[in-house]
């Protein structure tokens, strides 16, 4: 199952050369529009009397549309395709990282200073006074993004080399967004304990740890753990940075239809770190009436051997996703794409509140339910109200980093979702707006802010 709209996900630069003549890009473009494509940018490289050569961009929902769509123009009489390219690998090439110097190397006096013998004089006075390493290295600004690849982006266990481009795209967003050095630190080895003690022997040189794409439930013991042995911030972000962002864009949703988080009935599809983590957030924020649902139904507490993490939310109802969705008044799916109809939507009670944030297919296409719900988000970026963790996670350790937090607790977390709502302004609340933008500009700086503070009323900062 694919995406139903063209993505960038899925993005091609086709270099054609073609007669110049009065009409043929028009044909061109018309096949691409005939096999579903959408066109972006079109360049003209080079032309004289008899021939054109063009770039053009397309968009597709998937390799086997890309395929089609280069087969279509092919098959064009008197076009010859020059080049294809895969836009998302060619951004991937040679990786999208690199360490850079911060200072000059350019005399005998830099290298003295930088390196060996001054650099002695710096290492003494850490040694001396442990705290100082804060002061005269790159630990203040720089997290480590550690994972196993057992369970990359919903691909599943792909280890740790196939993780490593997940991990890289996470360094850019700790960079860009928040102004952190981080580094991704791909573990060949998926035995927890392992784990464990290797990013305690990793952990002199950062500020902070980045758990991502270890799967349940190791990945709770794992951060346990860390958390009680390290005093660095360790987060999981599959759990905690998805579980803020929906806990913010629910809270608006549930402004804008005049619901409030206490009264309604949740529903939430995926019993793993994600939706694990979302119905612990959602607890704390006030929520009082909770199913979870994983690949068996309802998590029911008739159901024998269940897991300490799963027990937590188990109701005494029993049943189907479908059963638990009647009269339900809002749905988070953290599951697998195709798990809800349009007929268990129509199930739920008046202006229904859906989250469908399978990636990268939703549990069910927005196309079909869009004009069934009060509220609609996905995960993807070709919808509006997308579910992204970048609004949480680099606000939350600038936040950390800057206040020397050493542990994150479910009090940050809360504060940090309640930052970004607030930046959704009552006036301009909607129902296709009920989250900020990854890109505005105000994002890191409020969450790291409202951070700070709750860690100084809490008593959790060192700075």
């Amino acid at each position: 199952m694919t995406s139903m709209t063209p993505s960038p996900s899925f993005s091609l630069t086709v270099r054609l050369e073609i007669p110049n003549r009065v009409g043929q890009l028009a044909a061109i473009l018309q096949a691409i529009g005939d096999v579903g494509g959408n066109l972006g940018p079109i360049h003209l490289v080079d032309q004289n009397r008899q021939t054109a050569v063009r770039e053009i961009t397309i968009d597709a929902t998937s390799p086997e549309h890309e395929e089609q769509i280069i087969q279509t123009l092919k098959a064009l009489p008197q076009v010859r395709v020059l080049s294809v390219d895969d836009r998302t690998f060619k951004l991937h090439q040679g990786g999208k990282i690199r360490l850079q110097s911060k200072i000059p190397l350019k005399n005998r006096a830099d290298l003295a200073m930088a390196y060996t013998p001054g650099v002695g004089r710096v290492c003494r006075e850490i040694a001396q006074n442990p705290d100082q390493v804060y002061r005269f290295t790159i630990k203040h600004n720089c997290v480590a993004i550690v994972t196993d690849g057992s369970a990359v982006l919903g691909l599943g266990n792909l280890g740790p080399e196939a993780a490593l481009p997940v991990m890289e795209g996470k360094a850019m967003l700790f960079k860009e967004f928040a102004g952190i050095d981080a580094f991704p630190i791909c573990l060949a080895t998926q035995d927890t304990d392992a784990i464990v003690n290797t990013v305690k022997y990793l952990a002199p040189v950062f500020g902070g740890v980045n758990l991502e794409d270890i799967s349940a439930p190791r990945c709770f013991e794992i951060e346990q753990r860390l958390q009680q042995e390290l005093d660095i911030p360790v987060f999981h972000d599959d759990q905690h940075g998805t579980a803020v962002v929906t806990l913010a864009a629910l809270l608006n949703a549930l402004r804008w239809v005049g619901k409030s988080l206490e009264r309604v009935r949740v529903v939430i599809n995926g019993a793993g770190a994600a939706g694990l983590a979302v119905a612990s957030l959602l607890q704390r924020a006030g929520a009082q009436s909770i199913i979870l649902c994983d690949s068996q139904g309802i998590v029911s507490t008739s159901r024998p051997n269940l897991h300490p993490t799963k027990a937590a939310f188990a109701v005494a109802q029993t049943g189907t996703l479908a059963d638990a969705l009647v009269d339900a008044d809002v749905f988070l799916g953290l599951s697998v794409a195709g798990a809800v109809t349009p007929e268990m939507v129509m199930s739920m009670a008046p202006n229904p509140i859906v989250f469908a944030l399978a990636n990268p297919v939703p549990e069910i296409q927005p196309e079909l339910i869009e004009d069934k719900v009060a509220v609609l988000a996905t995960g993807s970026s070709d919808y509006p109200n997308q579910i992204n963790n970048v609004l949480a996670f680099p606000g939350i350790f600038r936040g950390a980093l800057d206040s020397r937090v050493r542990h994150l607790t479910p009090e940050l977390y809360l504060a940090a979702a309640r930052a970004i709502a607030s930046l959704v302004a009552p006036q301009e609340l909607q129902r296709e707006y009920i989250i900020p933008s990854v890109f505005d500009s105000r994002v890191v700086r409020t969450v790291a802010q409202a951070v700070a503070q709750a860690a100084r009323e809490a008593g959790l900062h060192q700075r």
